[in-house]
């Protein structure tokens, strides 16, 4: 195979953009560093697409290497033939590989293999070949009544041969895929309850058909889940004639023969004792693999859809991390995430207790001029609002509050890394503290956690934990690159996300720095133990030095292009300092009358890292976070009970599913846009229209107070519709 050709072909692209990426990526350069630094190389594709090739490559040239596994296993068996190599060479998945591996590889004992033993492999050869001039089977049987062999009836050596014959129809390649492409287009999901009787999350499925081309990758999990939990019982079912067709198809002669009915029932013994058990697990096996990865893509892109929200910038948070018996964290921040000052409050317990929350709480804001409450949306979190609410209306200052997802808090503050982090504080302060800075900066507090933990996906604890690691850590690179690390403030998990930088690394800049002060250039790195040439280039493009004195390490411009972009200054008039001061807004209408083309040929770049340089320019220190809508904040709450159908409310999107979005709309318990109610435009996936954090109109469509379940439409008032 020519994996590069078959690249070109999956992905659409040229033949030049696949080989130059494929060699950029071989070479040990990282996915972030590719999209950004080398755009000429591969014709400006994006991370995503980067990240797929890598994927995909990894896949073909695993195939590749099986296929030449099996080819040499054939061989040595002295059984190859133009045929199977002509199969294997066309072969294009593992699956069709394996398919035409199975006669050749070694198996356990069978049947079949005992009538091999018995001498009645020629018998079930005669038998297969139907010669229309043939005795019939059981006359031909007679001739291999050997007691010795343990064959003591012509009944005996006909079923044993029948045994072989089973098998090889089993094993034959063909057969297994046209079954498996019929399975694919008219077999049936049946799903049944173990016990009708038991009350489970499940009962819409206790009697449950959909064909396996239409159901969709969030039932499948469910449906994989119920059957694990032992409330379901699940099969895929497929029409026994065309089954049976298709075997029939392969195996009978055109010319009647005597033998042909034997063939026949050899084949529905061997469709039903050893095809149909193995082709439908393959099918449930594909139908799970296909779900999970649907939805580890949407985990994924909700993870960056997370890790990419606003920051609060330049703002004194207070955390609270909500709970009823050991009362409501306390942790107050500076605008750097520095901890001023924690405590505990007890907001539902005495009023006496709550009067000295209040107190407490006043206090803090008064001290340390607080600018925004984050509150963790946990246990006795209802409470927590409620009283936060009240009490930010006898706060003479502008305060607002904002629930953030507490998920993976209690996560990271009983790691080691909280330990190191915050050694003076208990468990349950350091969530108040990261729930404080999940407000703050959540890309930078949240690269704490593992990404699982995070908890935007759906059935993510079911999913193949490589693959959901590979694509979650990927999400987590390509954010952290895209905006960008401050070297002088980052913390060490954070620095350990960006291209280039490991884990060792990343503790040993965070070492180097407080053994000597903050970095004042980006060229200091080079003095950090184990930052070899390879790992600087690929990381001093994405680290920010606000105090150097080189107002381009404060850029994204990298420092093999720094001599390109002080000389495409100096061809417009301009210089750094005009830079640092902000005073370079003619810079692109100056570029292009001079030309992109011209100029970038005078720089010895291509236009795109022109354009990515000019840019920079126009905005050093630049956050792309900063063009977002900023984080909704709330000075007053709501309950479920206050909610009424039409009623039109603005949310923040929390979670994107296949079925539908999740909205906090202030009262607690998140409401559910079905895909249905969120365009009138047909779309297949929610995420088309909608991301995490995204701020939203909806109306109420219905409340279901007893299973606080609520029901909302982005499509207008329930009664315009």
């Amino acid at each position: 195979m020519d994996i590069i050709q078959q690249l070109t072909q999956e992905f659409h692209l040229q033949r030049w953009q696949v080989e130059n990426t494929v060699s950029l990526l071989d070479d040990g350069n990282t996915v972030p560093f590719i999209a950004r630094y080398r755009k000429e190389a591969h014709g400006t594709l994006d991370d995503q697409v980067i990240r797929g090739l890598s994927e995909r490559v990894e896949y073909l040239r695993n195939l590749e290497k099986r296929r030449e596994e099996v080819r040499n296993s054939i061989i040595s068996q002295e059984k190859m033939t133009e045929e199977i190599e002509a199969a294997l060479d066309k072969a294009v998945t593992l699956a069709e590989i394996e398919d035409i591996y199975r006669p050749f590889r070694p198996k356990r004992r069978t049947r079949a293999s005992i009538a091999k033993e018995k001498g009645l492999e020629p018998l079930a050869d005669e038998i297969y070949a139907q010669k229309p001039d043939s005795p019939a089977p059981l006359e031909l049987a007679k001739e291999y009544i050997d007691e010795e062999k343990g064959v003591e009836s012509a009944e005996e050596a006909l079923k044993g041969a029948m045994d072989i014959i089973a098998e090889n129809i089993s094993d034959n390649a063909d057969i297994r895929r046209r079954l498996r492409n019929l399975f694919g287009v008219v077999g049936i999901v049946t799903v049944s309850a173990v016990d009708e009787e038991a009350e489970s999350v499940y009962k819409m499925y206790y009697d449950y058909n959909e064909p396996v081309k239409t159901i969709a990758g969030h039932r499948v999990l469910a449906i994989d889940r119920g059957e694990r939990e032992k409330f379901l019982k699940v099969s895929v079912t497929l029409d026994a004639v065309k089954a049976s067709n298709v075997i029939k198809s392969v195996t009978l002669s055109d010319t009647e023969s005597p033998c042909t009915e034997t063939v026949r029932e050899a084949g529905a013994d061997a469709y039903a004792r050893l095809i149909y058990p193995s082709v439908e697990r393959e099918i449930r096996n594909m139908l799970t693999d296909n779900a999970a990865a649907n939805a580890i893509k949407v985990f994924a892109l909700n993870t960056k859809e997370l890790l990419l929200q606003p920051p609060l910038k330049g703002k004194t948070v207070i955390g609270l991390d909500p709970g009823y018996r050991t009362g409501c964290k306390v942790a107050v921040v500076d605008p750097t995430g520095k901890v001023l000052d924690t405590g505990v409050i007890y907001v539902t317990h005495s009023e006496a207790q709550k009067k000295q929350a209040e107190q407490l709480i006043k206090s803090l804001i008064a001290k340390h001029d607080v600018d925004a409450i984050s509150i963790g949306n946990g246990t006795a979190s209802k409470e927590t609002e409620i009283f936060a609410a009240n009490l930010l209306k006898e706060v003479n200052k502008k305060v607002s509050y904002m629930v953030v997802s507490e998920a993976g808090a209690s996560v990271y503050s009983a790691s080691k890394l909280a330990a190191e982090e915050f050694p003076q504080y208990d468990v349950s302060l350091r969530s108040a503290v990261s729930i404080a800075r999940r407000l703050q900066d959540p890309l930078a507090e949240l690269v704490k956690i593992d990404p699982k933990a995070i908890g935007v996906g759906q059935y993510q604890h079911d999913m193949p934990p490589k693959e959901l690691d590979t694509a979650l850590n990927g999400v987590v690179e390509d954010a952290v690159n895209s905006v960008g690390v401050d070297l002088n403030t980052a913390s060490a998990p954070l620095l350990a996300r960006v291209s280039g930088i490991n884990s060792g690394i990343a503790k040993g800049i965070v070492l180097y720095r407080e053994e000597n002060g903050a970095f004042t250039g980006r060229q200091q790195l080079k003095k950090v133990p184990k930052l070899g040439a390879k790992a600087f280039e690929q990381c001093a493009g994405f680290l920010r030095v606000a105090e150097s004195k080189n107002v381009l390490d404060n850029t994204g411009v990298h420092p093999e292009s720094y001599d390109a972009a002080k000389k495409l200054l100096e061809l417009c008039s301009y210089t750094l300092d005009d830079v640092k001061n902000n005073k370079i807004d003619e810079l692109a209408k100056r570029a292009e009358e001079i030309g992109e083309e011209t100029l970038a040929e005078k720089l010895a770049v291509g236009v795109p890292t022109l354009k990515d340089i000019i840019k920079e320019l126009l905005r050093p220190g630049r956050d792309p976070r900063d063009e977002l809508p900023p984080p909704m904040l709330r000075t007053d709450v709501m309950e479920l009970k206050d909610l009424k159908s039409g009623m039109e409310l603005m949310g923040t999107v929390r979670n994107v599913t296949d079925f539908g979005a999740f909205v906090d709309i202030g009262v607690h318990q998140d409401g559910l846009v079905h895909i249905s109610q969120i365009t009138r435009k047909f779309i297949k996936h929610p995420s088309e229209v909608l991301k995490v954090g995204q701020v939203v109109k909806v109306w109420v469509m219905s409340v279901d107070t007893a299973r606080a379940r609520i029901s909302l439409t982005m499509l207008g008032k329930p009664e315009e519709k």
